[in-house]
């Protein structure tokens, strides 16, 4: 009978590969070398994929050993020599490993669907809040374009709520655009959002729909973008929009719903890590 492997296994394998092609060997010519950076990398996907906190992931490897066989860990690190190199690791390193993951896997786009979700700041119940008086009033934001047909995570942004998604827009397109589908140079394509990414930053085809101020539509332009959101609900390519829903919805019930740093330069960086392990994850 075929052995089962385990899902942890092939999530750190992946891990591992995606970093030993993206990261340089070591952080520094004069590091230790006790670790390679690499090694230290995937370690820090696999903390967020657990969602374990840094003590915690030091004691799961402790009590994996197959996961450090994959990894190629003579020994296991430390918590703090983790956190250090979560630190290190930039947004461009996740980027990186992201497209890294999708041309291996070719994902090719007729739709891209974008939406935004928001992270709570802090542990704190709403009980608690409620009870002592101190809401949250802002929270951080993961904006992520979704492709339709892989349900990968094409492209994504940081930032904070509440607020318009407007801004985030050409990010994502600029992003996923080189997942899309093309025939020649013909952009064969189209980028779906609801009413909170309506705005200035809106190209000709984009399926989203304009935010009826006063009740009406007035603007020959928008009222045409409306008949053609219309006519994509009628078709039903604008309903393949909410799966966008369910991958925000797999991120969060799966890898944490709260930012657990307190430096704003590491929160930042929580939102789009989630995406990243979710598509190792998929």
């Amino acid at each position: 009978m075929k052995k089962r492997e385990s899902r942890y296994v092939k999530v750190a394998r992946i891990a591992y590969q995606l970093t030993k092609s993206t990261l340089p060997q070591y952080s520094h010519p004069k590091s230790p070398h006790h670790f390679m950076l690499p090694q230290l990398a995937a370690c820090v996907l696999l903390m967020f994929y657990l969602d374990l906190s840094y003590r915690d992931m030091e004691e799961w490897l402790l009590a994996t050993d197959k996961v450090c066989q994959e990894l190629e860990l003579r020994r296991v690190p430390d918590h703090t020599t983790l956190q250090r190199t979560y630190k290190k690791l930039r947004v461009k390193d996740f980027n990186q490993m992201k497209d890294e993951l999708l041309e291996a896997v070719e994902v090719e786009e007729e739709a891209v669907a974008s939406d935004s979700t928001g992270f709570s700041p802090g542990q704190a119940s709403l009980y608690y809040q409620t009870r002592s008086g101190r809401l949250y009033r802002r929270w951080f934001k993961g904006v992520y374009a979704v492709g339709v047909l892989s349900l990968y995570i094409l492209a994504w942004r940081f930032g904070y709520g509440p607020g318009s998604d407007a801004p985030y827009l050409n990010g994502l397109r600029r992003d996923a655009r080189r997942f899309g589908k093309y025939k020649g140079r013909r952009k064969e394509w189209v980028m779906m959002a609801d009413a909170g990414f309506d705005g200035k930053t809106v190209q000709e085809g984009d399926l989203i729909p304009p935010v009826r101020r006063g009740g009406s539509v007035v603007d020959p332009d928008r009222k045409a973008r409306a008949d053609l959101v219309d006519q994509a609900r009628l078709d039903g390519l604008f309903g393949q929009r909410w799966k966008s829903e369910t991958v925000m919805s797999v991120i969060k019930r799966k890898f944490g719903d709260t930012i657990r740093s307190r430096k704003p330069s590491l929160q930042n960086r929580e939102p789009i890590i989630k995406g990243l392990v979710y598509n190792i994850h998929l």
